[in-house]
């Protein structure tokens, strides 16, 4: 049975450095799975395991380096992902959808973070405030990069402000989510996600 671990190049975002995508050999062949490996749109569930596979197969894609794995590291890879409770079939199912869709790679990266600390900003952002910062990002983004560092004259504050006060979202909120996002990677998952949902 071949193993076709394709996930890195796309989930490069959430898993820096991983290059694991090529089909590989598994060792003998593997048992036919009783049930059908399930089809659609992965769940939030299924989508957690296959982030918790690709954390556990970094060493292993760090030692391959876009070369062939050797029978042994084939082992670990379908060892890490059997682990994680998901099917090979359906592992590469996702890791397909992952390298194609940014949506689900996003819907990984929100998976894959911790979530923010009960209390915190980042915790009481909904996804509605999450979207609307996401759009103010997209807006203020190109002035914010044309400034190379120097500080933004009063028409580029006033065409910051326009573009986040657009998004709906209050120039104290919007502080409030742009000074806790650094530190919170949950909510820089889920931002990230709204800005994929978004076409951004």
């Amino acid at each position: 049975m071949r193993l076709k671990l394709i996930a890195a190049v796309s989930t490069a975002a959430l898993f820096a450095g991983s290059a694991l995508a090529q089909d590989m050999q598994a060792g003998a062949p593997a048992q036919a799975s009783a049930a059908a490996p399930a089809t659609g749109e992965p769940s939030d569930a299924e989508l957690a395991a296959f982030a918790g596979a690709m954390q556990r197969m970094q060493t292993v894609a760090q030692q391959v380096q876009g070369g062939q794995p050797t029978p042994e590291q084939q082992a670990e890879m379908a060892a890490a992902v059997e682990a994680s409770g998901l099917e090979i079939d359906r592992f590469n199912t996702i890791s397909q959808a992952v390298s194609t869709d940014p949506v689900i790679q996003a819907r990984v990266g929100v998976a894959a973070s911790t979530p923010s600390a009960a209390g915190s900003v980042g915790a009481s952002v909904t996804d509605a405030e999450a979207s609307q910062f996401a759009q103010a990002m997209g807006g203020i983004a190109p002035i914010a990069q044309s400034l190379n560092g120097q500080a933004p004259s009063e028409e580029q504050q006033a065409q910051m402000a326009a573009a986040i006060e657009g998004s709906g979202l209050t120039l104290e909120r919007f502080n409030e989510i742009s000074g806790a996002i650094g530190q919170d990677q949950h909510l820089q998952a889920r931002v990230g996600l709204a800005a994929a949902r978004n076409g951004q």
